[in-house]
């Protein structure tokens, strides 16, 4: 894969991974004071996603289960990414503005990266090809 596209689909993915479990899991857990321990958390996952993604991204792989995979968290990074900072660009005073990327734009853009991911196929590479 082209090394500007994974480059992309990574800080597409790691940013939205750690907005995500910044923002979902540690504002129902009250931590006070103590929001180093959801930075901390935040990165750590927002790292190992972003590990993964890396990784399996460096082979064109033909498995079904992983195009799935990078096609929910590519476009669910995006959908959440767009509609949870959307509404603060565009609409500021909305207190309610974020949650279209928590429950709409975020899961939608899930949903149909995955049923893109199954749908595309790679192009199959033959002996002429010289990249």
């Amino acid at each position: 894969m082209n090394i500007v596209i994974r480059v992309l689909i990574l800080l597409i993915v790691v940013t939205s991974t750690y907005y995500f479990i910044y923002w979902v899991p540690f504002s129902l857990i009250p931590i006070g004071n103590q929001r180093w321990i959801a930075n901390l958390v935040s990165l750590a996952c927002a790292i190992y996603v972003g590990r993964f993604i890396w990784s399996r991204t460096a082979d064109g792989t033909d498995n079904p289960l992983a195009r799935m995979l990078y096609g929910a968290l590519l476009l669910g990074g995006i959908g959440f990414i767009g509609g949870f900072f959307g509404p603060m660009i565009f609409t500021p005073s909305a207190n309610q503005g974020p949650l279209l990327g928590l429950f709409f734009t975020g899961p939608l853009g899930f949903l149909l990266g995955a049923i893109g991911g199954l749908l595309w196929r790679p192009k199959a590479k033959t002996g002429n090809d010289r990249s």
